[in-house]
């Protein structure tokens, strides 16, 4: 039969009585050491839950790209407003800045023009500010140098203006369909003629094509269909939910550490109506939202960078493929959408 025991500290000894009064001396230092080795192990054999674990600190710009409107041909004036002030809301409420690209073609649909310039005003009304995404979204790899150039200086001419209101000046400029050039010496020669007009580029490092699903979700909610834009939005979620855990697992990769990143949003119903999902989502990822200079501060954004190709890319890719490091493994976008999208786009006049 097993003793009970009491037990009282002497110094660096513990005393010991069982009820029989004899007296057991056992060293502290000799128990204190079994009990750390017993909890060791029970933490190897019971790790912390997933649930418990730390969430890495982490930092964003969120970019918002083809205002006033991604599909301001089909929207009226009005219609580009009250979603330009939802969206702007969220992103105001929820302290999380921002800056939008223009496309300054959009602006000019006959007796609309005001208005739609209005739309921009917005922006500034809340504290964002505006960048140019040239004027009609050209891309540079398919139009050319001297023509993108054109494109570049015309979509300065409103939003400059709108800016001066402020006393603010037009700073960023980020290439439609992020083609930056399809040789390196139409690439370098853009961007000296970028810096003389005193641009930086905006790069991008998440993009989880929001546009795709966008134009799907809109003629959804045009024809009120509520379990086809439900399902569009979680899809969405979860497919930015994996692009960002491929992002910062290709950044770990190829720099060595996860940069301030760069999220590519654009000007749409489905952003204006679900975009503080996708907030929530990254706060839970441990995301900070900052403004485009801070996240331009980081080292990553002066890396070499020699990225060419058919067809533009995020600047993690441009990393990667400068090194030699090609990136496997992304994320396979939902064909469904795609089919959809392609549907919904041989409808529209």
């Amino acid at each position: 039969m097993t003793a009970e025991r009491t037990g009282t500290r002497h110094g660096s000894l513990m005393v010991v009585a069982d009820k029989q009064g004899a007296m057991l001396e056992v060293s502290l230092h000799t128990l204190t050491t079994s009990i750390l080795i017993l909890a060791a192990a029970t933490v190897l054999l019971n790790p912390v839950p997933a649930m418990f674990a730390q969430t890495p600190e982490r930092q964003v710009a969120v970019t918002i790209d083809d205002l006033p409107a991604a599909g301001a041909k089909s929207m009226t004036a009005v219609a580009i407003k009250e979603m330009t002030a939802k969206l702007l809301t969220t992103l105001r409420d929820q302290q999380v800045p921002a800056i939008g690209f223009v496309n300054e073609r959009k602006l000019y649909q006959f007796g609309e023009v005001d208005e739609r310039i209005n739309a921009l005003r917005l922006w500034l009304d809340f504290g964002f500010e505006l960048g140019n995404h040239t004027f009609a979204h050209s891309s540079l790899n398919r139009v050319g140098l001297q023509a993108w150039e054109d494109d570049v200086i015309q979509g300065e001419n409103v939003t400059r203006l709108l800016l001066a209101e402020r006393n603010m000046r037009l700073r960023y400029f980020r290439h439609p369909f992020l083609d930056t050039g399809r040789d390196l010496e139409t690439r370098r020669h853009a961007e000296a003629f970028l810096v003389a007009r005193g641009y930086r580029v905006a790069p991008v490092t998440l993009d989880a094509w929001d546009w795709m699903y966008a134009g799907v979700y809109e003629d959804a909610k045009k024809r009120g269909d509520n379990a086809l834009q439900q399902q569009l939005v979680s899809s969405y979620l979860s497919y930015s939910d994996a692009v960002f855990g491929f992002a910062e697992d290709l950044s770990r990769r190829v720099l060595g550490y996860e940069p301030r990143q760069v999220l590519l949003l654009h000007a749409n119903q489905l952003e204006a109506d679900h975009v503080a999902k996708l907030l929530d989502l990254m706060r839970k990822r441990g995301y900070r939202f900052i403004t485009l200079d801070n996240a331009l501060s980081d080292q990553a954004y002066s890396l070499p960078d020699t990225f060419v190709a058919e067809e533009g890319s995020d600047w993690l890719e441009h990393w990667a493929i400068t090194q030699g490091k090609p990136p496997q493994g992304a994320p396979v976008f939902p064909q469904w959408v795609i089919e959809r999208s392609k549907a919904v786009r041989q409808t529209q006049p």
